[in-house]
């Protein structure tokens, strides 16, 4: 027996509007019940777990001990700079001048996820 992962549950302390970012963020749409104000929203990713989001009454602190990677479809570059566009904020940059590395960014409400290279610069660096 296994168990299947059904979500990741994100704490925050406006959950449609995270979901609204990360809906951006990811391409996928937020749940159509979910509305402004709503304690609990969603986001379901293709093929994927569902991005869940609940409003607990606590800010964040601290580092996450958990956190998303995303393999962009476009650059890593592209991807950093319409992730900016959209409200993260820029955390950390690991990028090397060899173009390995990754660079973490945090959503608007701190939550830190990182940027990785995408498919085709990983291919090239393969080269």
């Amino acid at each position: 027996m296994v168990s299947v992962l059904r979500n990741v549950a994100i704490d925050c302390a406006d959950a449609y509007q995270l979901a609204r970012f990360w809906s951006e963020v990811t391409g996928a749409p937020p749940h159509p019940d979910d509305r402004p104000g709503d304690p609990e929203t969603e986001v379901s990713l293709p093929g994927g777990p569902v991005l869940y989001f609940q409003q607990v009454p606590e800010p964040k602190q601290g580092k996450n001990r958990l956190h998303l990677c995303l393999r962009p479809e476009t650059s890593r570059e592209v991807e950093v700079e319409r992730l900016l566009g959209l409200g993260a904020a820029l955390v950390a940059d690991h990028r090397q001048p060899d173009g390995t590395g990754w660079v973490v960014l945090a959503d608007p409400e701190g939550n830190e996820f990182c940027v990785l290279r995408g498919a085709s610069e990983r291919a090239a660096g393969a080269a």
